[in-house]
C-alpha cells in the first residue's frame, strides 16, 4: 500500500475516532460505537493481522463496557437517591422514544421529565423528586468520565495496533 494512502486511512481513521470520543459530550450520540466502527472500518482497509484481531476483541469489549456503563450509574444513583425502579426504566424507555421521535433532543427532555414526574407523582414531595433527577444527573456525569476514558484508552489501543503493523 503507498505511504500516502496509508496515511489517509490512519488520518481519517483517527478523526472518526476524535469524532466518537468528543461526541460523548452528547448523551444521544453512540460515541464508543463511533470508535469501534472506525477501528472496524481500519482493519477491514488494511486488514487484520493476529495481534488485529486480539486488539479487536479488547476494543470490542470497551465498547460493550462503554455503551453499557451509563445506564448503569445512571440508573445506580438515581435509585440510591430514592428513585424508584420502575421510575427509572420508565424514564430510560422515554428516553429512547424521545429520540426516536424528536431526535436529537427529545431523549434528553423525556427521560428527566419522565423520571421526575413518576417520583413526583409517587412520592409527592417535589424535592425528593428533584433528588432523585440530581442522582440521574451525577450518575449521567459519572459515567461520561468513564465512557471518556475507556474511549481514550480505545484509542490507545488502536494506535498500539498501527504501531505494530
Amino acid at each position: 500500500m503507498p505511504t500516502w494512502l496509508s496515511n489517509a486511512i490512519f488520518v481519517i481513521t483517527l478523526m472518526m475516532m476524535l469524532v466518537g470520543l468528543f461526541g460523548l459530550l452528547v448523551p444521544i450520540f453512540p460515541g464508543m460505537i463511533v470508535i469501534w466502527l472506525a477501528a472496524l472500518g481500519y482493519g477491514v482497509v488494511t486488514g487484520f493481522t493476529t495481534l488485529g484481531w486480539v486488539l479487536f476483541v479488547l476494543l470490542t469489549l470497551l465498547m460493550i463496557t462503554g455503551a453499557t456503563i451509563d445506564n448503569v450509574l445512571m440508573s445506580a444513583k438515581a435509585h440510591q437517591e430514592g428513585a424508584a425502579w420502575y421510575s427509572i426504566g420508565l424514564g430510560m424507555l422515554a428516553g429512547i422514544l424521545g429520540t426516536i421521535i424528536l431526535p436529537p433532543f427529545g431523549g434528553l427532555i423525556a427521560a428527566p421529565l419522565v423520571v421526575w414526574l413518576l417520583e413526583y407523582l409517587r412520592q409527592r414531595d417535589a424535592r425528593k423528586a428533584f433528588a432523585s433527577l440530581r442522582g440521574l444527573a451525577i450518575g449521567w456525569g459519572a459515567s461520561f468520565v468513564v465512557r471518556f476514558m475507556l474511549g481514550l484508552a480505545m484509542i490507545g489501543i488502536w494506535l498500539v495496533w498501527v504501531i505494530n503493523r
